[in-house]
């Protein structure tokens, strides 16, 4: 038991003396979204999206009109309708709202499709500056200060590597 205690003691100082002597390593930190929206190609999706989202809504609104140009028609004519006329009106609507919906949700989907494969590019430019930065500065990692995942950093121990990151990108 003694000697095993011993060889513990000395795993530990061993492990210590070793730690005393590496060197101390260093992180980088940064705000991802200010990087990202620094970049030229950022506007460019950004204008992109809006586009697509303009003729997506203006589509929306044509189809919503067309509904409730439909459903006004079939409130004014239902005391007029016979029973059967007035079932497949109401069953018409039902399948048109349906529809509708299903349409919506299709386009949402899409444009959230859509600009994850517009971003992705740029994702993988930014990984790739913040990677060389890094590895030009000799920083163990870089924390994303976003969404205040970082509340404090102290200075003294990590590197702002904001300024560099967009400079980088803007070459």
């Amino acid at each position: 038991m003694k000697r095993f205690l011993l060889v513990i003691f000395a795993c530990i100082a061993m492990a210590a003396q070793a730690q005393d002597n590496a060197p101390a390593l260093k992180f980088g930190y940064l705000s991802y979204d200010l990087a990202m929206k620094s970049m030229t190609e950022y506007a460019t999706v950004q204008m992109r999206m809006d586009s697509l989202r303009s003729a997506f809504n203006a589509e929306m609104q044509r189809v919503e009109d067309e509904f409730n140009r439909k459903y006004e028609d079939f409130l004014d004519g239902q005391k007029d309708f016979p029973r059967t006329i007035l079932l497949k009106r109401q069953t018409e609507l039902q399948e048109m709202l349906q529809k509708n919906l299903a349409f919506k949700q299709q386009l949402q989907q899409e444009l959230k499709d859509t600009e994850a494969q517009l971003m992705a590019p740029l994702r993988i430019h930014l990984n790739e500056a913040i990677a060389t930065i890094a590895h030009e500065q000799g920083l163990a990692l870089v924390i994303n200060t976003d969404a205040n995942a970082c509340p404090f950093i102290d200075p003294a121990m990590g590197v702002d590597i904001n300024e560099t990151v967009v400079k980088k990108l803007n070459r």
